[in-house]
This record gives C-alpha cells, structure tokens and sequence, in this order.
C-alpha cells in the first residue's frame, strides 16, 4: 500500500515534547492490541466496525471517525460505523469514491491520505458531511480485504474539527490498524460463509430425513394394507409388527427434519410421541411415560424407538392376558448413561424364561441385537408389584 502523507509535516521536538511523543505513540499501540483482542472475540460484526472508529479516534486524541465500506454498484463509499456525526449519518449518508476526495482518492489509489487543511486543500473537495461537521484535518486509509483478487472493504478515516497536525506516525498508526480491521472483516466474510453452507446443509438434511419418513409411511400404509388381507393370523400378526417397526424410524426422521439441532432428538419428545402412536395400538392397556429431558443422537434414537417398540408390544400381548393393565417407559439419565425402563405388573414372565435362549422370540432376538449395537447391557427383574420389568443401561451421553 503506497502513502501519500499530503501536507504532513513534522518539527523536531523537545524533550519534554518527545515524551508526551513517546506516550502518545505508546497509547496507540495499547489501543491497537485492546482492538485486536476485541476483534477476535467478537462475532457481532457492526460492533467490531464500531469499535474500530472508537479506539481509531481515541488514538488519534478526536471525536470523529468513520468506516466506509465501498458499494461497487453505486460506485459510493457508505457511512457503515463512525462516532462523532450526527444523527441518521450511519447507514444513511455515502461519500463520492472518485479520486477528487480524500476518501476516494485512498480507496481509489490504494495509499493513504492526510490532509491537515481541508478549507484550503487544492487536490481534494471537502465532502458535504466534513463540511457541515467542520472538519478542518483528515486521515484516509484503505481497509484491506485478504485473498487474491479480492477489492477493498473501503476506508478508515479519522477527521478532526479542532486546529492541530496529523503527521506520519498518525498515519502509520491507522494503517495498522484498518490492516486489523480487515483482518476482522476478512474472518467475519469466512465466518458468514461457513454459516451460510452449514445452513444449506441442514437444508438439505432435513428435506431428507422428510422425504425418507415419507417413504417410511409410505411402507407402513402398505403393510397395514397387506395386514387387513391376510387370512393366517400369524402372517397379520407378523404384517403389524414390521409396520410398528418401521413407522417408529420414520417417527425419527420426521423428529429429525422438525428438530432444531440438525442430527439430534430430543428425546422427551420423542418418547412421548412413540407412546402416543402405541397406545393407539394398546389393545385398552394404559401406557405411561416419562423421560428426562436431552438430546440423543438419531443414530441412538432408532435402535431406542425399536426397542421401547418391541417391549411394550410384548407387554401388550402377554403381560395381562383376558384383562387390561398398564405398561411403565421411562428413560433416565444416570451418570452420563441412558437407563431405559419398561415394566408391567402382569402375569410375569416364565420360571424357566432366558433371553439368551436360542428360542426366544423374534422380538427378543431384536431386542438383544439393538442392545449390542448400542453397546448396552439388558437386565430382566421381576416388578415391584409382580410382572416384569427389562432395564437396559445404555451408555449414550447426551448432548450438553
């Protein structure tokens, strides 16, 4: 970036001047690291902009400064942030960017400008907005953009009202500093566009997992459909619990497309819904639930759904046979595991029963495969008040 220091100039000074000159400059220094840390923390982009014409006019020991970023459309450089103008200035007012202002000619030319004369500059016009704020001095400096080939942001430029001097270490100060300032400009443009390609990829997640629970219900209407027409009661039985299993992981993918965290279910809604849609399908038991709140992984949440599935339809068909009872679902968390419960106060479970039987059931035979991809742990007690009670402890930390 070249320099065009205008007509600075500078008278050598005292000793005693030389040390206000020494705090002067180390007070500017300050004020570019309090900015730099400020900008690294900050992800408010106007605020960033902000500060950097507060601190900018702090340095340079004046109340005016502005930042303004260059509209290529309009070919004007626009008031983004500044402190100082009046009212209805930022946002509102825009400069020429031709080269016959200060700020065109430093976003034109790439070099800095100072002007300490503005009323009887001859290189340069004095902008409306200087003129009605009085505006005897200038610095112009243009604020960089990374990357090759990119344009300029616009210019920094610190304006005073009051008789005095800028000279060249005033300028080699606000050229430091609109080089941190398009750093910060240059992280807030990749942060923006990270955002915006994160945004498009839970798009485009969503409208999967909504089109895949469309396919699901799709599925499941024609099971329900085959189930209506079979003439062997096993085949209807047998119809009715693939179309339980697959309406509960097309209740995951529309929990998924609904859900704010792309990925996650929320798992006491969830397992609310789940107990709804079964209980439509309870044969006049009573389904109860309760699950703490948290957020599970759509990989954990469907082996989950499965497995409440097919414990609460195994409770449905033989925990209270020629009466009604109920069915207990909860999901706890305990100590960073997932503990699942379903229990009933039937009949129980046989003497001889062990769901690492060769003959267990289809269902169990689910059960224990869900349970190994989960890298769970199944325990079968007998309830408080007779019946059964399967406690899986699943190892699923939720999200925090």
């Amino acid at each position: 970036m070249g320099t065009n220091f205008g007509d600075a100039s500078e008278v050598a000074p005292s000793s005693a001047l030389r040390c206000d000159e020494v705090r002067y400059r180390l007070r500017q220094q300050s004020l570019l690291v309090e900015f730099g840390r400020h900008a690294m923390q900050t992800r408010d982009f106007r605020q960033i902009l902000q500060r950097a014409t507060e601190l900018a006019a702090e340095g340079l020991e004046t109340t005016f400064a502005k930042v303004l970023e260059y509209i290529p459309e309009e070919n004007r450089l626009l008031v983004r942030a500044g402190v100082g103008w009046a009212p209805g200035t930022i946002g509102k007012v825009s400069l020429g960017a031709d080269v016959e202002s200060p700020a065109g000619f430093a976003y034109q030319s790439g070099e800095a400008v100072i002007s300490n004369h503005l009323e009887s500059e001859t290189l340069f016009r004095t902008p409306r907005l200087l003129a009605e704020h009085g505006i005897r001095r200038a610095i112009n400096v243009l604020i960089p953009q990374g990357g090759e080939g990119n344009a300029p942001f616009g210019v920094l430029e610190v304006d005073s009202a009051e008789p005095g001097q800028f000279d060249r270490g005033d300028g080699y100060y606000l050229d430091a500093f609109a080089g941190l300032l398009g750093i910060a400009i240059e992280r807030q443009q990749a942060d923006a566009e990270l955002q915006r390609a994160l945004e498009h990829q839970a798009l485009l997640t969503r409208e999967m997992s909504h089109r895949v629970k469309n396919s699901l219900t799709s599925v499941v209407g024609l099971l329900r459909v085959q189930s209506r027409g079979a003439v062997s009661q096993d085949v209807k039985d047998a119809l009715d619990d693939a179309s339980s299993r697959v309406a509960t992981i097309a209740q995951v993918h529309d929990h998924l497309w609904r859900g704010n965290k792309i990925g996650f279910v929320e798992l006491t809604d969830f397992l609310a819904e789940l107990c709804r849609n079964l209980q439509a399908n309870a044969g006049g038991h009573t389904l109860r639930c309760q699950a703490d709140p948290m957020l599970i992984l759509a990989d954990h949440a469907i082996p989950l759904g499965l497995m409440i599935n097919e414990l609460v339809t195994n409770a449905v068909k033989y925990a209270y046979p020629g009466r009604r009872g109920g069915i207990e679902v909860s999901a706890r968390e305990i100590d960073g595991h997932l503990q699942l419960a379903v229990a009933d106060q039937g009949v129980g479970l046989p003497p001889d029963f062990d769901i690492e039987q060769p003959r267990a059931s289809l269902g169990f035979k689910v059960i224990k495969g869900l349970v190994r991809q989960l890298n769970g742990q199944l325990k079968v007690e007998s309830g408080a008040g007779g019946g059964a009670r399967f406690v899986l402890e699943l190892p699923i930390l939720p999200d925090r």
